[in-house]
């Protein structure tokens, strides 16, 4: 097996994700719980976890503080998960996922993050940039109040300092740096696309016009947009690719985009092409969906998916 290239994930805005079910959800009425699930969440977190989830290394790198910053410090570590915390006065949001019996749907309840001061972000990409040996920086995950967008230039610049590939899982303004900056590859998802574009929901169609106009701009050389249970548009400066997911039975979403995230960078750190790493990271994202709360993707369930997406017939791919 190859040796894996060192990666190092950021979470601005990290979480602890707690998530239960109950039997229906009523207003005004006391609801029973199931005993809850805690597990370390933000997207770059959720990112190295997944990596490591597949056989993989990589060190999570995040702003944390306060009582909850103590307990999801514990959380990574009864994982065996590699991480550097850059303390901040802030604590760490909690985030709630509940799931109604009856009515087989899940609530997501998303906390703001904690104000961070200009000196504790400061602090934290200087400390990003005392990292050694580096090929690929993930930045994934929304801002907490206080930290600028510009902020995902920086670790851009960081990564071309360092030779290494940056690749960007990010909305709103700080989606728009990061191309500007030149990611090597961003991750948006369709709603975050459209948003991006200015349009409610983009069409197919749409989706490739917009990401050419991006891979079009000699800064940012791959895009691609997740898309739910439809799979992932993979977009580059010579390929449009659609890969479609394998139907299964959802348990839970949570984390779904974060596992394709980790399973494109696993794929492509360990030597694969970019068709075979995004194809791997849909299976990855698809095997979230199969374990309730975060519990993010399984190694046996992703080479299943992969499987079969690999079996699956060609789709439409144009050569630009």
């Amino acid at each position: 097996m190859m040796n894996m290239l060192p990666i190092i994930t950021i979470t601005l805005n990290p979480a602890i994700d707690k998530s239960t079910i109950v039997n229906t959800l009523k207003a005004e009425k006391k609801m029973y719980c199931s005993p809850p699930a805690f597990e370390p969440g933000g997207g770059g977190v959720n990112v190295a976890r997944a990596i490591t989830k597949l056989g993989g290394e990589s060190t999570a790198l995040f702003l944390g503080g306060g009582y909850t910053g103590k307990f999801f410090e514990s959380l990574l570590n009864a994982e065996g998960q590699s991480f550097l915390a850059v303390p901040i006065a802030g604590h760490i949001r909690e985030n709630l996922t509940v799931f109604d019996n009856e009515m087989h749907r899940q609530y997501r309840f998303v906390m703001p993050g904690p104000s961070v001061e200009k000196y504790e972000w400061e602090h934290f990409i200087e400390v990003v940039s005392r990292v050694k040996d580096l090929s690929y920086i993930v930045a994934s995950g929304s801002l907490p109040p206080g930290v600028p967008p510009s902020i995902f230039a920086s670790f851009s610049a960081i990564a071309g300092s360092k030779g290494a590939r940056f690749i960007a899982d990010t909305s709103g303004e700080a989606l728009k740096e990061a191309i500007r900056s030149g990611a090597f590859l961003v991750k948006p998802s369709l709603n975050e696309l459209s948003i991006f574009a200015g349009k409610q929901l983009l069409t197919d169609h749409e989706i490739i016009s917009v990401a050419r106009e991006i891979t079009a701009g000699k800064k940012c050389n791959i895009v691609v947009v997740s898309m739910g249970e439809a799979g992932a548009m993979l977009v580059t400066k010579d390929m449009v690719t659609k890969i479609t997911a394998p139907p299964v039975m959802h348990k839970s979403t949570v984390g779904a985009g974060d596992s394709m995230v980790g399973g494109i960078i696993y794929g492509l750190s360990m030597g694969k092409n970019i068709l075979e790493a995004v194809q791997f990271g849909v299976a990855c994202g698809t095997a979230a969906t199969l374990n309730p709360g975060t519990g993010l993707c399984r190694q046996e369930d992703v080479q299943r998916l992969y499987r079969k997406i690999r079996a699956m017939q060609p789709v439409k791919q144009e050569v630009c």
